[in-house]
């Protein structure tokens, strides 16, 4: 059965829900799946914005034939090249013969990488500036590039104000049968996911996030369609903030996330007393994780929410413990900067974990080093209890706004 939904007058809703898929990109879990979002304006022309992924293709050429009642399909926008948003232009240029497929070169250069179809008569190349007129709805072509990827596109439907705006503001998880931010209880369903999401995917390019919003600083934006989850309509300024924060690399807030590798729970037992001695001195945001059981890029969600963080690792290998080590690769990848961070290591021969993190924490931009550094001979002992102090109230100064400047 179809299953679409108007989202304005002569605009539809047509996408899908994964809740089957475990990981997205084979790289990310995902405990509610995602959605895959897609669009069609009936104006005196037709047109579809992105497609879906292959794996809801059935529910998706179902959507469309029932909304289209027979009805040419005039324009085919694509604003992102990315498998799981042009899985299905094949099939609607055999279903659409005539079909403008419209893009940009890198767009166009990107299908030819992926796909076999010659849609060279159906191309239709566009820039920054250009517009797509329906009839009553009009459409601006706001080139994005690498958010996330080079070929990315914006469109700025100009008489209803609506931003359809690619991968950005996107979270994981599906819909819930409810569509728009003000359905549902975003910042509880959906906030946490979001940030998991714009970290991990998105994070490393927040300069162009930036440039986005310079070009789009003049719209009245009226709603935000994504091409994964909820749509905005109503806070839409929740979202816009934190998208500036975040491609910004500000912390949402004071707080402290600790996150450590540990053989045989010896670092483990370091982390939990110095997560209670922060507790204890009045640090109430506090996080911590064990690298080795928690997917990074929650740890990686957490990062980017919080002021100060504290690593803890043992050597290994004569090396840096190796979840550790992906962890701080992932880091430096992603661009993660502005924050301050404390290090403990931890060995039993050879040190080197407590070297190689301050190396790594060192080579990122405006990562500050906190408190004095130590590295734990196998276990920490009650005698060395004082360093664990000195460093609480180094860190709890620090969050609480309490260092001198």
């Amino acid at each position: 059965m179809y299953n679409v939904r108007e989202i304005s007058p002569q605009i539809y809703w047509i996408g899908g829900n994964d809740r089957r898929l475990e990981q997205f990109e084979n790289l990310f879990p995902l405990t509610n799946g995602v959605s895959y979002n897609s669009w069609l304006i009936l104006d005196e022309k037709t047109a579809i914005i992105d497609t879906v992924d292959d794996a809801v293709t059935d529910q998706y050429l179902e959507n469309i034939e029932h909304l289209m009642q027979g009805r040419e399909l005039d324009y085919l926008i694509i604003n992102h090249m990315e498998p799981d948003h042009c899985g299905n232009i094949e099939n609607l240029v055999r279903r659409y013969p005539n079909v403008k497929v419209v893009g940009n070169k890198k767009s166009f250069q990107l299908f030819n990488q992926f796909y076999n179809m010659d849609i060279t008569d159906n191309q239709m190349l566009v820039g920054e500036g250009d517009e797509i007129s329906l009839g009553k709805h009009n459409l601006k072509i706001i080139t994005a590039p690498m958010v996330h990827w080079p070929e990315v596109m914006m469109n700025y439907e100009t008489t209803e104000g609506i931003l359809f705006a690619a991968d950005a503001f996107g979270t994981f998880g599906a819909l819930t049968g409810n569509l728009f931010d003000d359905e549902v209880d975003y910042r509880n369903l959906y906030l946490d996911e979001s940030r998991r999401y714009y970290a991990n995917i998105v994070g490393k390019f927040g300069a162009q996030v930036q440039s986005v919003f310079r070009k789009i600083s003049s719209f009245k934006i009226n709603m935000i369609c994504s091409l994964h989850g909820p749509i905005f309509r109503s806070d839409l300024n929740l979202i816009l903030d934190l998208y500036d924060k975040w491609s910004k690399y500000e912390p949402e807030k004071e707080g402290v996330v600790i996150f450590y590798g540990s053989m045989y729970g010896n670092t483990a037992n370091t982390a939990d007393a110095l997560a209670n001695k922060l507790g204890q001195r009045g640090v109430k945001d506090i996080r911590v994780y064990d690298v080795s059981k928690t997917h990074p890029s929650y740890i990686i969600s957490d990062i980017w929410k919080y002021s100060h963080l504290v690593a803890a690792a043992p050597t290994y290998n004569m090396g840096l413990y190796y979840p550790m080590d992906n962890l701080l690769h992932e880091m430096a990848a992603l661009g993660v900067k502005n924050r301050k961070v404390a290090i403990i290591g931890n060995h039993s021969w050879s040190s080197a974990a407590q070297k190689l993190m301050t190396e790594r924490f060192s080579s990122m931009k405006n990562m500050e080093i906190i408190g004095e550094t130590f590295d734990i001979k196998s276990r920490l002992k009650d005698d060395e209890e004082q360093k664990l102090d000195d460093l609480a109230d180094v860190i709890a100064a620090s969050v609480l706004g309490n260092t001198e400047e």
